[in-house]
């Protein structure tokens, strides 16, 4: 008996990767009040962040009121992401942070007194907090606290999928971890070594280090090993580069802030499938994908991390191996999500992590082009705001479709052009490199003659090499080239 065979009428859509990671990802869910972690408050450092049901707490020291609101709005878009339930926010009006508890003595009875009443076991402050301040709000309020810092490192290191991605955030976890381990009691401070240590004796003699330096010690060695992992990706990532720079193909790199619409913008563009989620950094791993213009020309599409406001620095520098695409590229999309409230802000926080990447190379970054997505979800009086404050932006719908032609009409004027202009009669033996011409250069005027292929192109300096000797110049390339008009008009 044979098996039914499904016709292409009758089969479902195709399945991308993107699909899978998505069906993947929402399979693991958070189960709220199962753990099997310590209860005990000092341990927190040592416990993975499982986040369930939180508190925000946040400090107004500048900017407006619609500002400070979108910050705690992103806070809690950030909790949600790691996986837990939002319960509520308190937000205090200071000149800058208390040195002690990040808020006033006064705020933290008003925080412990909202926690206990919603039940929450998590507060999450809207800001970095010392290793002093962290100590303090735990002893004070009985519950976990972390960061925003520590909270973005755990949606990281949920997402992470490569192995270099899963590196990176190793790296920026232990950066962040070394300078806040710290002991409890006895239980990190015990330090061994014959009569000093309490008369343990024979048996008992060893380094002399207690057991938090021992820990500090084996997170910098792993640190090391780490950044020399780091170091060997990068190689392989700087020799795919070099390989693209030989065959003269030119790179665009898409950044933008989390959740922009980056990755649906690479499908739109590639059919490049991957995943897209509505959710805060569901993209970490670059993809890159090719691309063709409208006048035949090929080129790379890659798609990177999104930025954040206060993007942690440990990030910044575990992934800047990641981060040197752009810096790298021919020319850089700058994707604007154009429902958000203050899409200036967002712009502001991708540019001045583009500069801080750019500093390593004297301070040169490829030129931008502003692309302002979802313009679907925009109402029109945001839209109208938009167009006059980003008046050389090209506004599309990555969902939909909208804009689209005329955004690759846009990369293509201003992707860099090839920088020699020849013309060139090559045999027909040579097919292949009539090919090289089509893929890596640009056809400015194709003539089949009777000893060849008649090419007027722009090439590269390599191409062009190979070009030199079937090449025509001056009246002789002219007058071919019309000799060949004449043979084939009618």
């Amino acid at each position: 008996m044979t098996e039914p065979v499904l016709s292409a009428t009758t089969a479902g859509p195709r399945t991308t990767t993107g699909d899978l990671d998505l069906e993947e990802r929402s399979s693991l869910r958070r189960v709220a009040g199962l753990s099997t972690e310590l209860t005990d408050v000092t341990e927190v450092e040592y416990r993975q962040l499982r986040l369930e049901r939180v508190v925000l707490v946040g400090v107004w020291t500048e900017g407006t009121s619609a500002q400070m609101r979108a910050s705690l709005e992103e806070l809690a878009r950030l909790a949600e992401t790691a996986g837990s339930q939002v319960l509520g926010g308190l937000v205090q009006r200071r000149s800058r942070p208390d040195p002690a508890t990040f808020i006033g003595a006064g705020k933290v009875d008003e925080l412990r007194a909202a926690v206990e009443e919603a039940g929450a076991d998590t507060v999450i402050c809207d800001g970095e907090l010392s290793p002093g301040q962290l100590r303090e709000l735990e002893e004070r309020l009985k519950v976990k606290v972390i960061d925003r810092t520590a909270l973005i490192l755990d949606i990281f290191a949920q997402h992470a999928r490569s192995k270099e991605g899963k590196a990176q955030v190793e790296l920026a976890q232990l950066s962040y971890l070394l300078p806040r381990l710290r002991g409890w009691g006895e239980a990190l401070s015990r330090q061994v070594g014959g009569r000093a240590a309490g008369g343990v004796g024979i048996g008992g003699r060893g380094p002399g280090e207690t057991k938090i330096e021992l820990d500090r010690r084996r997170i910098r060695a792993r640190m090391s090993k780490l950044r020399r992992e780091i170091a060997g990706m990068k190689q392989i990532r700087e020799t795919q580069r070099s390989s693209r720079r030989r065959h003269e193909v030119p790179s665009v790199a898409i950044v933008g802030y989390t959740n922009a619409g980056k990755s649906s913008l690479l499908n739109r563009l590639t059919d490049a499938g991957v995943l897209v989620e509505d959710a805060l950094f569901a993209t970490l791993d670059p993809t890159t994908r090719r691309a063709t213009t409208s006048d035949g020309r090929v080129y790379t599409l890659t798609d990177t991390v999104g930025f954040v406001r206060h993007l942690p620095h440990q990030l910044v520098e575990a992934f800047r191996s990641t981060l040197e695409e752009t810096a790298e590229a021919d020319l850089l999309l700058h994707v604007v999500d154009a429902s958000d409230a203050l899409p200036e802000d967002q712009i502001k926080a991708v540019r001045q992590v583009l500069v801080e990447i750019g500093e390593e190379r004297d301070g040169r970054m490829p030129p931008e082009l502003l692309v302002v997505n979802k313009i679907d979800a925009a109402d029109d009086l945001q839209l109208a705001r938009l167009r006059h404050l980003l008046p050389d932006a090209v506004f599309v719908s990555a969902r939909r479709g909208d804009g689209i032609d005329k955004l690759r009409a846009e990369i293509a004027a201003r992707l860099p052009r090839p920088e020699v202009e020849l013309t060139a009669l090559v045999p027909f033996t040579q097919g292949a490199l009539v090919s090289r011409v089509h893929a890596d250069g640009e056809v400015l005027e194709e003539k089949h003659t009777a000893e060849g292929t008649l090419l007027h192109a722009r090439v590269g300096p390599d191409l062009a090499q190979a070009l030199l000797p079937y090449a025509r110049t001056g009246a002789a390339a002219e007058e071919e080239t019309g000799a060949a008009v004449e043979e084939v008009a009618p």
